[in-house]
């Protein structure tokens, strides 16, 4: 994994992602699962369904992370790509009913500023593992 910036950042990200994942099931109680509207975890707004999302994110980005350079790789290139997909389309889904993981604009920033990282690591580290995405 030292070798692999890949595998390093899948596993911090994978880490980071089911911990807030986890964190957010504390703070969620008596919100509906795909309420458009969230708690506040630190500033950023979730929902049960958020926190799922987190959990599944988390959990195949640490486990690319601590498999193969070959799987985190693909991992942060497709995670990334979503992410950048989430906080495009998260810009038009504030104050709206389909609005269903309860995104706020932090967590634009933060999926938008996660998609640059992933993506960026993924298209420019680890060049001799071909990606399939």
């Amino acid at each position: 994994m030292r070798t692999s910036p890949n595998r390093l950042l899948a596993t911090i990200f994978g880490a980071v992602y089911l911990l807030v994942g986890v964190l957010g099931f504390f703070v969620t109680s008596g919100v509906g699962f795909a309420a458009t509207e969230g708690n506040n975890l630190i500033i950023f707004a979730v929902n049960p369904l958020h926190n799922v999302i987190h959990l599944l994110i988390g959990a195949a980005l640490l486990l690319g992370g601590l498999s193969s350079v070959k799987l985190a790789k693909n991992l942060n290139l497709t995670v990334g790509a979503v992410y950048l997909l989430v906080g495009i389309v998260g810009l038009f889904l504030l104050n709206s009913s389909l609005n269903i993981i309860a995104l706020n604009g932090a967590d634009n920033v933060l999926h938008l500023a996660s998609a640059v990282v992933l993506l960026g690591v993924a298209l420019s580290q680890d060049k001799s593992v071909r990606s399939v995405a």
